[in-house]
């Protein structure tokens, strides 16, 4: 629903956000519904004069829409969200949460400098400064933000991950839920199914065999693809090539 974009955070935040998104609904666009895929991300969202938490999703959450809104976003890359939010990532799970019920005063401060501009480029700097401080107090966990580079790829296994930067993989699972929001199994789930979905248009487009790219990806065959597709969008892996259209957790 509306045109979706993403842009670059500004240049010293790039370790710690993925990215920037505004969402724009034409006023002669009908209301409805943007399908917003899990992305492993947490995001900081700013939609009809409230600062939201959105997300970890572990499926497809629909998203209300309307005419004429624009709806703006700082998505945190995975692991990054439990030092910005002081909280394990965990519990905001699945949700939609005011920042201000979170994080006070510092959420609701924001959220009143927010309303006073309507430039996107002030409102994403401001965001983009809470997550600094934040983060840079607390400290980012070095051995979560490693691990999650190394997931979602084809031969990624949690148990070697593990072993390799020493660490059991009940002591990884536990410094995921706090910073990631969900065990390093399910993001490396997630991870793979959004490399998938960024090739979605070779199988629009018949320009790609579902079994070759699943294998491609590092699936075990096409009936792994297809049963981890239907978990997180609800969708077949052909009906998804055919719907996908890019969306923001917001």
């Amino acid at each position: 629903m509306g045109a979706y974009r993403e842009f670059a955070p500004a240049r010293a935040l790039h370790p710690l956000v993925a990215c920037r998104w505004v969402r724009q609904v034409p006023e002669d666009e009908r209301s409805g519904e943007a399908m917003v895929h899990p992305d492993g991300c947490v995001d900081l969202v700013w939609r009809d004069g409230r600062l939201l938490v959105a997300g970890p999703d572990q499926t497809v959450n629909p998203s209300p829409v309307r005419a004429g809104q624009t709806i703006i976003g700082l998505r945190l890359r995975p692991g990054v969200a439990g030092a910005v939010l002081g909280l394990p990532a965990s519990e905001v799970l699945d949700s939609r949460v005011p920042l201000a019920e979170l994080l006070s005063p510092a959420g609701t401060e924001l959220a009143e400098r927010l309303a006073d501009t309507d430039r996107p480029e002030e409102a994403f700097l401001l965001m983009e400064e809470l997550v600094a401080a934040r983060a840079a107090a607390a400290g980012t966990d070095p051995l979560v933000l490693a691990a999650t580079r190394r997931l979602g790829f084809p031969g990624s296994r949690v148990d070697q991950l593990a072993q390799a930067l020493g660490i059991s993989e009940r002591q990884l699972r536990r410094r995921f839920h706090r910073d990631v929001g969900y065990g390093p199994k399910t993001l490396d789930r997630v991870l793979r199914f959004r490399r998938f979905v960024s090739r979605a248009r070779e199988v629009a487009d018949r320009d790609e065999d579902i079994a070759w790219l699943a294998a491609d990806l590092g699936y075990a065959d096409q009936a792994h693809l297809t049963r981890d597709c239907v978990r997180l969008s609800g969708l077949t892996p052909t009906r998804l090539a055919a719907t996908w259209e890019h969306s923001s957790p917001d």
